[in-house]
């Protein structure tokens, strides 16, 4: 017989209902409080994956490997903690029943949650990916790096020993400006402009040079290109920079460029560093380190031929800047420093011009020749053309043409005769 209030009864009430024993509600209690604790650890979990994956994320943009490393481990001891979650999970419940509402909830939560862990595993193992090939990238960069800088320092030694580089250059922090400039059609065009320029420039002090010494400029002018009709007095400027023109690119085409001491069969590579080794300094401080390199020789002979001894003599008053030139030296005065700016410019073109290949070639354009927009431009802009004239003809040549391969680098003309818009 069973005793009413037993451990072993069951409890009906007033509609014939059964009602669990007190210990399984018990234990009913004591699951679900384990349940509600692994609910709580899966979203901690979830939510500090979600950081470490943003993490991870923003240390792509910008790119940081170390930050990446970081990041990749905290989203994976991430995963791997609700991966463990999961198999804790499926051991305390091997066979799931039928659950009520709240139960269903629940697995569907949990289920949720398994599947953006999925989604995560495939992003993270995307991110490993790209975190590879970032590090493949970044090694052979770092050869190129290395490879680079041996180069660099084997050209430093055989510019040293030319007399092209001082110490300041070798010891700059400027050695990703070293590499950084390539060798382009552009880059020539941006030297002629330069080399055009330095012409224009040191032509001022020798026009008033010559003033100031009492000469006639028109008389002189004439000297330089007779029955040249200038269409102004003042454009007769251009024949002084027409006769710094000849006097300076003479032997241009020539790789020693008229320099008996220069060395033969240079490799285009090592024309090129010279251009730019000798391209961020100050020339005084080339010749300062050696005075009778290759730069330094051809600043000499260029002045001796620019500046004619009649014309010193006027100048000066005396002979005593040519004969210490002429000795071997480079003095410090306002006018010879003004030369070497012209001379560097002129150099370094030339230099530039031989590190091509095939290297660039120079043409002259000769007076009376009729003027082509292709391959000549006047020095003088807002020119007037009579259609049904002829053609204008070339009264100066100021600077020689370039041809880069098929590409042209215009001559620059001062027209004979010509009438140009106010």
């Amino acid at each position: 017989m069973i005793r009413p209030g037993s451990k072993e009864s069951q409890i009906y009430d007033n509609n014939s209902q059964k009602v669990y024993p007190q210990p399984i509600d018990e234990n009913m209690n004591q699951n679900m409080d384990t349940m509600d604790s692994m609910i709580g650890r899966i979203f901690n979990n979830i939510s500090s994956l979600k950081a470490a994956y943003i993490q991870l994320q923003e240390a792509h943009t910008p790119y940081d490997p170390d930050k990446i490393q970081t990041a990749d481990k905290l989203v994976i001891d991430e995963l791997t903690r609700l991966s463990e979650l999961k198999h804790t999970y499926r051991e305390k419940n091997p066979k799931p029943v039928a659950a009520s509402p709240q139960d269903s909830r629940l697995l569907s939560e949990i289920q949720e949650q398994q599947n953006l862990l999925k989604t995560y595993e495939v992003m993270v193992k995307k991110f490993q990916s790209q975190i590879q090939n970032r590090d493949t990238e970044i090694t052979l960069l770092q050869q190129q790096i290395d490879e680079a800088k041996h180069r660099k320092s084997k050209l430093e030694k055989k510019l040293k020993q030319r007399g092209l580089l001082n110490k300041e250059s070798e010891e700059s922090d400027e050695e990703e400006n070293y590499f950084s400039i390539e060798l382009t059609p552009s880059l020539f065009t941006s030297a002629a402009d330069n080399a055009y320029q330095s012409i224009h420039d040191f032509s001022k002090p020798l026009i008033n040079m010559m003033k100031a010494a009492g000469w006639d400029l028109d008389a002189a002018a004439n000297a330089i290109e007779p029955d040249v009709v200038y269409t102004r007095r003042a454009h007769k400027k251009y024949a002084f920079e027409s006769y710094i023109c000849q006097r300076m690119f003479s032997g241009f085409h020539e790789e020693s460029f008229s320099i008996k001491a220069a060395t033969a069969s240079v490799s285009n590579e090592a024309f090129f560093h010279q251009f730019l080794a000798v391209r961020a300094m100050d020339p005084l401080d080339v010749l300062s380190q050696n005075p009778d390199s290759v730069f330094g020789k051809f600043c000499r002979s260029k002045y001796l031929l620019l500046v004619h001894p009649k014309m010193e003599g006027s100048f000066f008053g005396n002979m005593d800047q040519r004969n210490y030139v002429m000795s071997g030296g480079h003095p410090r005065t306002a006018f010879y420093q003004a030369f070497l700016k012209l001379a560097k410019s002129i150099w370094l073109l030339h230099r530039l011009a031989y590190s091509f290949d095939p290297k660039v070639r120079v043409f002259q354009v000769k007076k009376g020749s009729e003027f082509s927009e292709i391959h000549m431009e006047s020095v003088v802009k807002n020119m007037v053309l009579d259609e049904s004239a002829e053609r204008p003809k070339v009264g100066l040549m100021v600077m020689p043409g370039f041809l880069i391969g098929t590409s042209v680098i215009q001559a620059r003309v001062y027209l004979s005769d010509v009438k140009y818009a106010d």
